[in-house]
């Protein structure tokens, strides 16, 4: 038939197979995301089994792990023949699944803000009709701490007057944290003087009417405005700057306050620096024996396919943590072979060091490394410290030293910490101070780094 035309086209495409995709998503998760995903799986697939004598990353001893995915479709052969050969009865053990029943309910959600006002607002001394009203204005409050509408607004709609209202929020601003259920920040900081007695003070006139020049460090025109000595107001600032602008923040439902490493460095018994998996969060998991039994046993040709597709599933997610573990192991091992200036010093001595370097050291793809430091924490002699916060480039000194991007920011924010409050550096003199030391950085960069240490300009960091 004219104007059809047959074409034939060879194409490539990448395609994840279920198994790698799996596998990806473990390696990528942190602890707890990863003790979640356990979890699902002790709960959807009954081959699984909580495993109370072995530690399969006790002794790491993969190769390669992503290399390793080639070789997971040939489980499911491998392991008919152990089914075959391995018969064994066992009873179900009713204190293993008294303490994953004790798993599964281990992890629960944080408090949020407005949950902890109602839990005061349930014992408050305060009348019944007044309770009604605060239970309202809860809902109103935002994760800050803060009204979201004008109190008018809020009567208008829920059928109750302004005093009532007033009333409730008067009583609900007796709560903890000090500071909520205000309008403003002008508001939540008054009620926090309030709270520590200093109603009427210099702080409380200074936060009242002169918030905006305080911001700017307008410290003069504050004095002059008040009739008071720049002294004192600095006196005051101090003071102020120990409130909460952000009262509702210990509740905030997207922080993730249960940060657990991933490793831990720390010095052994010789006195040298070595790396150690917490394996948190991750029960070791085993194929039940008697499924394995009953697969082996069944005519149910629909229950032993089943079961073969259970058993596979199983032994990939096993295989696929112990790719993890040992990923992340031969990346400890690197970080104490590369970093133990840093590790003696502080961060500081932290030098350059590249996700590619560190891919090639440990024969995987870079791809990997990023994935296996994404979410992970290292716990340090120097505190918590974020895994990808040791992948940084640098500089290099005019004596060849290696000095890294953190490394930098750490000498800066050291500069200004011991700077002249009344004569505080500038971008263009903190520029020249590096250069002394060896180290050219321009003076954007400079003012780059400064504004990730939350660092305001001279200008505005000048005291009087």
């Amino acid at each position: 038939m004219a104007g059809i035309d047959l074409q034939q086209n060879l194409s490539q495409s990448q395609v994840l197979s279920p198994q790698m995709r799996q596998s990806l998503e473990v390696l990528q998760a942190n602890s707890l995301e990863l003790g979640q995903i356990l979890q699902q799986a002790l709960s959807v697939n009954p081959v699984l089994e909580i495993d109370r004598h072995e530690d399969p990353w006790e002794d790491p001893t993969v190769d390669n792990a992503e290399h390793e995915l080639e070789t997971l479709s040939e489980l499911d052969d491998d392991f008919r023949e152990l089914q075959i050969t391995e018969r064994r009865n066992t009873s179900s053990n009713h204190d293993d699944e008294a303490k994953r029943e004790h798993l599964y309910n281990s992890i629960v959600a944080p408090e949020t803000l407005q949950q902890h006002m109602f839990s005061q607002l349930a014992f408050a001394a305060i009348p019944e009709p007044t309770k009604r009203v605060a239970a309202v204005l809860i809902g109103y409050i935002n994760d800050r701490g803060f009204f979201d509408d004008s109190l008018e607004n809020i009567c208008v709609a829920n059928g109750f007057t302004l005093p009532q209202a007033e009333s409730a929020r008067a009583a609900l601003q007796n709560f903890d944290p000090p500071g909520v259920a205000a309008m403003d920040l002008t508001e939540s900081l008054q009620i926090q003087l309030a709270r520590r007695d200093l109603l009427g003070s210099l702080e409380y006139r200074i936060v009242s009417d002169h918030l905006t020049n305080l911001a700017r460090k307008k410290i003069p025109d504050i004095a002059r405005k008040l009739g008071v000595t720049t002294e004192a107001v600095n006196q005051a600032a101090e003071t102020i700057a120990t409130l909460t602008p952000d009262p509702g923040a210990a509740f905030d439902p997207t922080s993730n306050p249960h940060i657990t490493p991933d490793i831990i460095i720390s010095k052994n018994s010789l006195g040298q620096w070595d790396a150690q998996l917490t394996n948190e969060n991750i029960p070791d998991l085993a194929i039940s024996n008697a499924y394995k039994d009953l697969m082996a046993s069944t005519d149910d040709n629909s229950a032993r396919q089943y079961l073969r597709d259970q058993i596979r599933d199983g032994k990939i997610l096993i295989r696929s943590i112990s790719q993890r573990q040992e990923t992340l192991y031969k990346l400890a091992l690197q970080l104490v072979a590369r970093q133990r200036d840093f590790f003696d010093k502080g961060p500081k001595a932290l030098k350059p060091m590249t996700m590619n370097e560190i891919a090639e050291s440990i024969e995987v793809h870079p791809a990997t490394i990023s994935r296996a430091v994404a979410g992970k924490y290292v716990q340090t002699p120097h505190g918590l410290i974020e895994l990808r916060t040791f992948f940084t480039t640098g500089y290099t000194t005019e004596s060849g030293k290696e000095v890294s991007n953190t490394g930098i920011r750490e000498t800066i924010q050291q500069m200004i910490a011991e700077e002249n409050p009344q004569k505080p550096l500038s971008d263009s003199a903190i520029e020249k101070n590096l250069k002394e030391k060896g180290i050219k950085v321009a003076r954007r960069t400079i003012a780059k780094y400064r504004d990730q240490l939350n660092i305001l300009p001279s200008h505005l960091r000048k005291q009087f």
